[in-house]
């Protein structure tokens, strides 16, 4: 009779191991979490543990106002990807990490103090457009060059990888297409159409920029 209740045990005991493991919010059944150094700085990407935890606030809203926001396309423009949460942690550990791409968050900057993705940089849609007198200055900071005639070349341009609140913000769009308009191929464009809306929704982990000043 002990070892039956011993062998029971022993089942209860396997089965109440597998139920906490089952119970593990996790990235993939096959990674918990990612860590990667951009710039000298450590990121962590993981996911909310706790299963009851819900949207609230801006990101909790179902409706807004159209126009402006209005549901936008799946595909920005001709050649450019749009890329899910798995595909922006891989451009974090690959192209961000080796110098290679950058994530922007092309939100305006009081929604990016808010909190954004680990590893993204802010530039605002609106510096992107051709308005702006300083566009050239941006450009050439993501890698373009200013030739003798005074056209950009973006042979060496950094891949991008744009994103703003979600399907219903229009801001990462419009960015990519004034980064279209200015030149930059559209092979080294994509968009992650879901946003912090999206990323938040999965309890993927949320980045508190720096105060530098």
């Amino acid at each position: 009779m002990m070892r039956y209740a011993a062998a029971i045990g022993l089942v209860l005991g396997i089965f109440t191991a597998d139920m906490a493991l089952a119970q593990d919010v996790r990235i993939t059944p096959a990674r918990a979490q990612t860590s990667f150094e951009i710039n000298g700085q450590t990121f962590t990407i993981a996911r909310n543990q706790d299963t009851s935890d819900t949207l609230t606030g801006e990101f909790a809203r179902t409706s807004r106002e159209c126009p402006p926001f209005c549901i936008t396309p799946m595909i920005v423009a001709e050649g450019v990807a749009t890329l899910g949460e798995l595909e922006v942690i891989r451009f974090l550990e690959q192209d961000a990490v080796a110098g290679a791409g950058l994530l922007i968050d092309s939100r305006l900057p009081d929604w990016f103090v808010q909190g954004t993705i680990p590893g993204a940089v802010n530039v605002p849609f609106q510096t992107l457009d051709m308005a702006n007198p300083y566009r050239d200055h941006i450009l050439r900071a993501l890698g373009a060059v200013k030739l003798a005639d005074g056209t950009l070349d973006f042979g060496q341009a950094r891949a991008l990888l744009l994103f703003s609140n979600g399907a219903w913000s229009d801001q990462s769009p419009r960015a990519i297409r004034s980064l279209l308009d200015a030149g930059y191929p559209a092979s080294k464009l994509s968009h992650y159409r879901g946003g912090m809306q999206s990323w938040r929704a999965l309890g993927l982990t949320v980045a508190i920029p720096r105060n530098e000043g």
